[in-house]
């Protein structure tokens, strides 16, 4: 039975090699190619016809039944020869020199007999299942490894999603939480706010019949005292029976002497007072008395207004000093960082080459020109620097501020000695009069004030303007005020009575600042359009309109000699108007926007504080030098427009006096004494 079973497995492997002589007793039926399915050319009806396709219908079945006979195995189910087997496994590991010794030594040992057909037999099933069952085994293992991995990420994927559950509803219940705190806090304090609505009313009608009954106290009280002093005029006259001339003083001979140089306001305001001069002969007898009541003092330390009609010495000192300048000279000679934040006012000493800034740091300093040096620094503001001034003595300082205080700082006593609060909000400007007695100050309350710095009391608080002032500037050794206003107004004022003298109107946005030339006859001012005009206070007509936009203008100067005006713009320039040659240029600078401008002593010399807390310094000399960072030559009338923030121009109580040539010496002798005298931070 094994040698059938091995026989016919041998001669099986010898039908797989398609060898010559076939053991196989079919005798096939050869068919030649040509006649397979063609139909004799003699018998061409249907039912030969018929007949022949289905004896080879027949035939097909037939040999397709033999091929099933034949192979009662598949392919894949033969087991495998021995050689093959090891041929397979020696090909597998890459064995291919010990594969081609084994095929040779084989086939020798087959041809030499050495094996038999019991020997050479087929290799057990059992090692074919076995590889088939490895390598099923290995992708399972693989397989295996992948769905672990799989679900080791899903796992940490659930884990985090639970992490993230738990975290959103610890944070809902943290954010209701929260909420419900926030309301019992609302709950509570509008409950607290409704309990003091009651008390705040009370206070409201308490304050506004408190000041109610001040204004009628006061009303009385003058009405009184006038009549009072009238009852004491009359008392005199009929003990003396006679009146007391009181004779005309100086100030009538100097109104004589410069009658023909005098405007419409210092004329009317010298009718006023030859009118109140004859009133008082008319009805006074005792010139000490008539005299104190002239004066009208309020309190024992207020401080008398000059006679209104003294000299500008430093008049003849510019008009020799200053030489006219050629268009196109400025030129950018140094930059000097001051503050860490915009720079908002400039002010010049009287006489030295001191310059002092305030800017938006709350802070004030005061340095040296040409270097630079930091000699003082002033800290008290609690908000930015809005105004500065000096002293016309130079040793004094007045600075405003958003605070809505201003603030008077004493070099000699390294500090503040006076603070000056009555404004509602905060103060925009101040100004020294050239008596050095008074200072004033406007603010956006819509209000301007005039201070006793002697008494620190207010003399007089000048309302009229409908918006908030934003500039004040006495005339230059005169009681005369200027202010300019948001409400597209300026006004001259009385400093002695506080009242409006007259109003100039013509610009179309709000003014943001006026100034006075040195001989006190043009006024110059600036609005948020860009727009510089130029008045003439004898006529009260603008003589001259310049539209400089369209950023807005907040500061303007003039030079000593009255014949260059200066103007600060948000385009980071400086816009030189020179009014003899009708030429208007712009120097470009560094910082951004321009937020103030001042000409030094000497009109060679230009200053203009930045938006990044640097100043400028502008000399005259040959237009050859490019200025840093601007590609344009200097005096270039390219085109212009202004957005400056409003700054300090200089001031009438420090107009400047021209130094002589030991002008620098006595500036670095200030600096040093100025040094000994405080300590700088």
């Amino acid at each position: 039975m094994e040698d059938a079973a091995g026989s016919e497995a041998s001669g099986y492997l010898h039908k797989l090699t398609i060898t010559d002589d076939s053991k196989d007793d079919y005798q096939y039926e050869e068919v030649p190619a040509d006649d397979e399915f063609s139909l004799q050319e003699d018998d061409e009806d249907l039912a030969k016809a018929l007949q022949t396709i289905q004896e080879q219908a027949e035939d097909a079945r037939i040999l397709a039944l033999q091929s099933v006979l034949t192979s009662d195995k598949s392919v894949s189910e033969i087991p495998e020869a021995m050689d093959d087997f090891f041929c397979n496994f020696l090909v597998r590991m890459g064995m291919s020199r010990t594969l081609d010794c084994f095929q040779t030594e084989w086939y020798e040992l087959i041809q030499r007999g050495v094996f038999t057909a019991k020997d050479i037999e087929l290799v057990p099933t059992v090692y074919t299942c076995n590889q088939q069952l490895e390598a099923e085994n290995m992708l399972l293992k693989k397989d295996l490894e992948n769905y672990k991995l799989a679900a080791n990420k899903a796992k940490e994927a659930f884990l985090k999603m639970q992490k993230e559950r738990d975290f959103h509803r610890m944070h809902h219940k943290r954010v209701g939480q929260e909420k419900n705190r926030l309301i019992c806090d609302i709950k509570r304090l509008k409950a607290h706010y409704a309990s003091y609505e009651p008390v705040l009313k009370q206070l409201a009608e308490k304050y506004q019949t408190t000041l109610r009954q001040k204004m009628l106290t006061s009303l009385e009280r003058d009405r009184v005292a006038e009549q009072v002093t009238d009852l004491q005029v009359t008392l005199q006259n009929l003990e003396s029976g006679c009146g007391i001339r009181i004779p005309v003083t100086k100030a009538g001979h100097e109104y004589q002497r410069k009658k023909g140089s005098e405007g419409p306001t210092q004329k009317a305001l010298r009718e006023a007072r030859q009118q109140k001069i004859l009133d008082a002969e008319s009805s006074s007898c005792d010139p000490g008395k008539n005299a104190d009541k002239k004066r009208g003092k309020r309190y024992p330390k207020d401080s008398e207004f000059p006679v209104d009609t003294q000299a500008n010495p430093y008049l003849v000192c510019a008009k020799q000093c200053t030489q006219p300048l050629k268009s196109g000279e400025y030129e950018l000679s140094n930059i000097f960082k001051v503050h860490n934040l915009a720079v908002s006012c400039l002010t010049l000493h009287p006489r030295k080459n001191i310059i002092v800034t305030g800017s938006d740091d709350h802070l004030w300093k005061m340095w040296a020109l040409p270097d630079g040096n930091i000699i003082m620094t002033g800290e008290g503001h609690t908000d930015q620097l809005s105004g500065c001034c000096f002293h016309p003595s130079g040793t004094q300082l007045v600075t405003s501020s958003g605070d809505t205080t201003v603030r008077i700082w004493d070099f000699s006593k390294h500090g503040c000695v006076l603070s000056l609060e009555g404004h509602a909000h905060a103060v925009q400007d101040c100004s020294w009069h050239s008596c050095g007695d008074f200072v004033a100050s406007a603010s956006v309350d819509n209000t301007s004030k005039i201070w006793d710095v002697n008494s620190e009391t207010c003399r007089y608080s000048m309302c009229g303007h409908e918006d908030s002032v934003n500039s004040i500037e006495f005339l230059p050794f005169s009681n005369t005020i200027l202010t300019s206003s948001a409400d597209k107004t300026l006004s001259l004022w009385d400093a002695r009575t506080g009242l409006r003298v007259y109003t100039f109107y013509g610009h179309l946005h709000s003014c943001n600042y006026a100034t006075f030339n040195m001989k006190g006859d043009t006024i110059a001012s600036c609005d948020s359009s860009g727009t510089m005009k130029l008045w003439d206070i004898r006529k009260s007509v603008p003589i001259l309109s310049i539209d400089a936009g369209p950023h807005p203008a907040k500061q303007v100067t003039f030079d000593h000699s009255g014949r260059i005006v200066a103007l600060a713009s948000g385009d980071g320039r400086v816009k030189v108007l020179r009014l003899e040659a009708a030429h208007l240029s712009s120097l470009r600078g560094r910082g951004g926007q321009a937020r103030s401008v001042l000409f030094a002593h000497k009109a060679e010399q230009l200053l203009s504080g930045a938006a990044d807390g640097t100043v400028c310094l502008w000399t005259s000399g040959p237009a050859r030098c490019l200025i840093k960072g601007s590609g344009r030559r200097q005096g270039s009338g390219d085109e212009l427009g202004s957005a400056a923030l409003r700054d300090r121009p200089p001031r009438p109580g420090g107009e400047r006096r021209c130094p002589g040539p030991r002008g620098t010496a006595a500036a670095r002798g200030e600096s040093a004494r100025l040094r000994a005298m405080a300590r700088p931070r």
